[in-house]
């Protein structure tokens, strides 16, 4: 099979898989025509129609026609082709038209349009392939809507084009698909719509309340010297002076025990000499003119008192 055929013929078969819904392995039905034919032109029938449909085929043949090869007269000479004949039609499933109980089987245009159309609604149920070299089932056939139709040429296969009827509902449902599209489409765009116009509406309001601002007379910043930095500075410790003034206080405290304690006197003479201090400070002050007083600190009274108390416990 040339390229460009091949090309042809898988497209026109993924038309028939997209429109009517046709998938491998295709169930394809015989005639005892084409079975004569393929033996005389010594084709492969099995293998040229996988080739031509593009996928796995299964091959079936009705009773009628099983009927008809075996009716069949070979040309003098030829006795020996029908046996090929009756053994290529075993080969194929039997499929039942009920045409059986009849003395004298049915044509084959009547018994392949009675197992494809059986309804005579026009449309193929099963999804069959018919391959025929008889015009008059070719032409019914096309009648049926999604049958696609095989016949041999000069030992050729050929795959016929799809037929008007076929191509007329592939035609409507491809319009259909286009509407819905266009459907969806036009409700997408009134929804665009909508929301433009809530967009626009809010940034209208967006722009009224920018003008308000813009038309409220603005506040000056004072202008001078900056503070500095309040991350920058350090906190008072306050816990820290605490803590270092009550060190203060306890060290004293040690220093005048361990005084008190190698002269018992030691506490009496501080005290007199910090008041004798304090009353000199104050003579000199009064003759500088300046008069100021001292006052003695609180934690050293109450630390010599403390030391007193000790002492005298101690003796």
């Amino acid at each position: 099979m040339r390229g460009k055929r091949s090309k042809q013929y898988r497209k026109l078969m993924h038309a028939y898989a997209l429109t009517f819904h046709f998938r491998a392995p295709y169930q394809v039905l015989l005639s005892s025509t084409i079975i004569r034919d393929a033996a005389r032109f010594k084709m492969q029938l099995g293998s040229m129609l996988s080739n031509t449909l593009h996928g796995e085929i299964k091959p079936m043949i009705t009773q009628c026609c099983i009927r008809h090869l075996y009716n069949a007269v070979p040309e003098p000479g030829h006795e020996a082709d029908k046996e090929r004949w009756i053994e290529v039609a075993k080969s194929a499933e039997r499929r039942r038209c009920g045409h059986h109980e009849l003395e004298t089987p049915l044509s084959e245009e009547e018994c392949i349009r009675s197992v494809v159309d059986a309804k005579g609604s026009g449309t193929n149920k099963h999804r069959y392939v018919v391959a025929t070299q008889e015009r008059e089932v070719r032409a019914a056939m096309r009648e049926v809507a999604g049958v696609p139709l095989i016949y041999i040429n000069r030992s050729v296969m050929v795959l016929e084009p799809m037929a008007e009827r076929s191509a007329e509902v592939r035609e409507a449902e491809e319009k259909g698909k286009v509407r819905a599209g266009l459907k969806a489409r036009r409700g997408a765009e009134a929804g665009g719509v909508k929301r433009k116009a809530e967009e626009e509406e809010g940034e209208e309001g967006e722009d009224e309340g920018a003008q308000e601002e813009a038309a409220a007379p603005k506040k000056k910043k004072a202008r001078g010297p900056k503070g500095p930095n309040p991350l920058s500075v350090k906190k008072p410790k306050k816990e820290n002076q605490e803590k270092s003034a009550g060190k203060k206080v306890e060290e004293e405290r040690s220093v005048l025990r361990k005084a008190a304690k190698q002269d018992p006197q030691a506490a009496d003479k501080a005290v007199k000499a910090e008041v004798a201090v304090g009353e000199g400070g104050a003579s000199a002050d009064g003759a500088s003119g300046k008069r100021k007083r001292r006052r003695k600190p609180k934690e050293s009274g109450d630390a010599a008192s403390a030391l007193k108390a000790e002492v005298g416990d101690e003796e």
